[in-house]
C-alpha cells in the first residue's frame, strides 16, 4: 500500500463514520489515529454525547468484529476475558473447555470504563498491551486487528473510580468529548428522530487495516524530529531542568517512554493523511505538535497543589510542547 493509497483509505472511512458521527470530526480522526497506529483510545465525555455510537460507527465502517463490555461495580474480570468451564465429551469424561469473553473481538467497547472496580479494569492490561489473554496459565492471542475504545465519565460524577496510571498508559489518546454546537444538534436531530437512520458502508476490512499499520510504521523520521519528541516527553517531568515553571509547580508524574511513542506514532499517521500525496511523507515537528495533547494529556499526573486549583493538563502539555521547540531552536 502506498502512502497515497493510505491517505485515500483514511479519508473513506472518515466519511462513512461521518454519516452517523455529526460534530465530533477532531474526535473521529483521534479514533482513526488511534487504529491505524495500533492503538488503544480512551473517549471521556458526559452521558449521551455519542460515545456508543462513534465505536459501533467505526466497527461497520471497518467490517471488523465488535463486542461491547457494559463496566459495572459488579463486573468480574471473568465477564471480560472469559473463563474456563467444566465440560463433558461423548464417553462422559471431564475436562476444561475455554468459554472466550466479550475481549475476543476486533474493536471492543469498554463502556462507561470508570464505573468498574480497579480489580475489573486491571483484567484489560495485558489485553490491551500484549494484545493475548491469559487463563489458567494459558495464553491466548486476540483477533489481529485489535482495538479498545473505552468511555468514562467525569470523575467528578457519581460512582466513578480513578483509572490506575498503569491503565492510562496503555491508551494511546485521549480525546475530549465536547458539547455539539447548535448547527450540529440540528443535523442530529434530522438524522436521529425521522423514520430512517443512516449506517457506515464498510470501507475496509481487516487485512487492510493490518497492511496501512505496517505503511504507518515505513514513515521516515529524521534523528532531530525524534529528539524533539524526545524533548516534548521530558519537559512534562517537574524534575526536568528545561520544564516550564507551571510543569515543575504542578506536575507529579511525567509522561513515560510509552507516550512518546504514542507521539511518534499518531504523528506518522498525521504525516500521511495531511501529505499523503507527496511521494514520502516524513515526520515533521508540526505533526507532533498537532497529537501531543491527545497523546499526553492522560500521562501527565498532577500533585496535589495542581489538583486542588484544577490545573488543565492540555495547558501543561501545551507549555512543554513550546519549550522543547524553543531548547531546539536554540541549539
Amino acid at each position: 500500500m502506498t502512502p497515497s493509497e493510505f491517505q485515500q483509505a483514511f479519508v473513506a472511512t472518515r466519511v462513512q463514520v461521518q454519516r452517523v458521527i455529526v460534530g465530533l470530526d477532531k474526535v473521529v480522526d483521534g479514533v482513526l489515529t488511534a487504529l491505524f497506529a495500533d492503538g488503544n483510545v480512551l473517549l471521556e465525555g458526559l452521558p449521551g454525547l455519542g460515545k456508543t455510537r462513534l465505536v459501533t460507527a467505526l466497527a461497520d465502517a471497518v467490517a471488523l468484529k465488535s463486542s461491547r463490555i457494559q463496566f459495572t461495580p459488579d463486573l468480574m474480570p471473568a465477564d471480560v476475558t472469559g473463563t474456563h468451564l467444566v465440560g463433558a465429551d461423548d464417553s462422559g469424561r471431564k475436562h476444561f473447555e475455554l468459554r472466550r469473553g466479550p475481549i475476543f473481538a476486533n474493536v471492543v467497547l469498554a463502556d462507561e470504563i470508570n464505573r468498574a472496580t480497579p480489580k475489573t479494569q486491571s483484567a484489560l492490561l495485558e489485553a490491551m498491551q500484549e494484545r493475548q489473554v491469559t487463563l489458567l496459565g494459558e495464553t491466548h492471542k486476540l483477533p489481529a486487528p485489535f482495538i479498545v475504545i473505552a468511555t468514562q465519565n467525569p470523575l467528578e460524577m457519581e460512582g466513578t473510580y480513578p483509572l490506575p496510571e498503569a491503565q492510562l498508559d496503555r491508551f494511546l489518546v485521549k480525546l475530549h468529548l465536547d458539547m455539539p454546537s447548535e448547527d450540529a444538534l440540528v443535523d442530529i436531530l434530522g438524522r436521529t428522530t425521522g423514520s430512517g437512520e443512516d449506517k457506515p458502508a464498510p470501507a475496509l476490512d481487516g487485512p487492510r487495516v493490518l497492511a496501512m499499520r505496517q505503511v504507518v510504521r515505513e514513515v521516515p523520521a529524521a534523528p532531530e524530529t525524534l529528539r524533539l519528541a524526545a524533548r516534548i516527553l521530558l519537559s512534562t517531568h517537574s524534575d526536568n531542568p528545561q520544564a516550564p515553571e507551571a510543569v515543575r509547580r504542578y506536575v507529579r508524574f511525567g509522561g513515560s517512554p510509552r507516550g512518546v511513542q504514542s507521539m511518534v506514532l499518531a504523528g506518522k499517521v498525521r504525516a500521511l493523511v495531511e501529505r499523503g500525496q507527496s511521494r514520502q511523507p516524513v515526520l515533521s515537528p508540526e505533526d507532533l505538535e498537532a497529537v501531543a495533547r491527545d497523546c499526553l494529556r492522560h500521562r501527565v499526573i498532577l500533585n496535589f497543589e495542581g489538583e486542588s486549583e484544577g490545573i488543565d493538563t492540555d495547558e501543561l502539555v501545551r507549555q512543554a510542547v513550546s519549550a522543547a521547540l524553543a531548547s531546539t531552536r536554540g541549539r
